[in-house]
């Protein structure tokens, strides 16, 4: 605890143990599967490569028959990728090409860029090294092997690897699904005219944005008016068939803010400050069966807490088994001379130098701040940062999918 307030990792821990993972699943197709958790382990029937072939465009041989450079061997046949050669005989070459397999008899592959075709024979130029340029048999996957794990996030080389091995389809867990609104009457959508008091709803865009990055099915409820009847009823209809409810802003104690009564009228809520900055505010609650998770209303700092706690607790909830961020250590290029009691998030990016800059602004409302960044400086609670110091930096690579 930091006074009244709950550490950034005591937050994150008593959020994850929240999460009630989805069970639900599904076959899908390895072709539309890259972003998917993949619910059961996968294992190869087969071995990759499938058999011995080669590793370039060339010529197959056995090393033995080349003692010396300069050695001209009779071309006995030619196997492009997809069909089979028949046994080498010896003093002979065969013209292969990559991916091609090795005819039964030949040891070596040397490519075609230390060789001279000459007629119906080829000199070779360099003596080659036994078992040059082939690519063994099971030398990637033996059958039998776990190709993947139960619990991973499918990227686009995971589906790949999968479909070398033959894999059509492959199980995963349903999507998760998030019902999200918006609250406030001085909210207006882009496009329409701004009035006296308004502002622009950018958090509903932010937030749709990162919910589809991370592959959640999202439900948008719309800007909710700011009565507790309204308020009420959305979350009655946003509980339905969801995982999580999702709102920024309106969690308070003022006339206005009737987020905090509605869901305490339709569930639990509990409200923590975090020592976290920026993001202090959060609500955790569940209503008729779905987790609620309100956010501060403030740009940056409902996009550092998303990224930073309502991620692990969506990627958990998909299933996913590794939550934790890879960070990168790196020098700092700026100053940061007066410590604070919370733990900071400062948005920044790696210069020409290969040292971390910061924005200039690192207030919680400059949503700028957080496109010019590529990822987010962790400073830890009382800490003061001088220039050329090593810092920890989370690159948006690893925050945002």
């Amino acid at each position: 605890m930091n006074g009244n307030m709950l550490s950034f990792d005591d937050a994150r821990s008593r959020l994850l143990g929240f999460v009630r993972p989805v069970r639900e699943i599904e076959t899908v197709d390895t072709l539309f599967a890259a972003g998917r958790v993949l619910a059961v382990t996968q294992r190869s029937a087969i071995n990759q490569p499938p058999m011995d072939n080669s590793g370039m465009d060339g010529y197959a041989l056995r090393a033995a028959d080349v003692p010396a450079a300069g050695t001209r061997l009779a071309v006995s046949q030619r196997i492009p990728a997809g069909s089979v050669g028949h046994e080498l005989a010896p003093g002979t070459a065969a013209r292969i090409f990559t991916g091609a397999p090795l005819p039964p008899g030949a040891d070596t592959v040397v490519m075609q860029e230390l060789c001279e075709h000459d007629g119906e024979h080829v000199v070779i130029n360099a003596v080659p090294r036994l078992g040059e340029a082939v690519r063994r048999m099971g030398e990637d996957i033996a059958a039998g092997d776990e190709l993947l794990p139960a619990g991973l996030r499918l990227s686009p080389q995971a589906v790949a690897l999968a479909a070398s091995v033959g894999l059509a389809q492959l199980p995963v867990y349903r999507r998760v699904k998030v019902a999200m609104f918006s609250t406030g009457s001085e909210l207006v959508m882009p496009g329409e005219p701004l009035p006296p008091g308004g502002i622009y709803n950018s958090n509903r865009f932010m937030l749709r944005g990162l919910l589809a990055a991370l592959g959640c099915e999202v439900e948008d409820f719309g800007i909710v008016p700011d009565r507790l009847d309204a308020t009420r009823d959305v979350l009655r209809r946003a509980a339905e068939g969801h995982d999580l409810i999702l709102t920024s802003g309106g969690v308070s104690v003022g006339e206005e803010d009737h987020v905090k009564p509605a869901v305490e009228a339709e569930g639990s809520l509990d409200m923590w400050k975090i020592a976290m900055k920026p993001g202090k505010p959060l609500a955790y609650g569940r209503v008729h069966g779905a987790a609620f998770i309100g956010l501060p209303g403030n740009p940056v700092s409902s996009f550092v807490t998303f990224v930073m706690l309502v991620r692990p607790f969506l990627l958990a909830t998909q299933g996913v088994g590794e939550t934790d961020l890879v960070a990168l250590t790196l020098h700092a290029d700026f100053d940061w001379p007066k410590p604070d009691r919370r733990r900071e998030f400062l948005r920044a990016r790696i210069n020409a130098r290969g040292a971390v800059e910061i924005f200039a602004n690192q207030g919680s409302a400059a949503l700028n701040s957080t496109v010019w960044a590529t990822g987010l400086v962790d400073i830890p609670a009382g800490s003061v940062i001088t220039r050329g110091e090593p810092v920890r930096f989370l690159p948006y690579g690893e925050l945002l999918h």
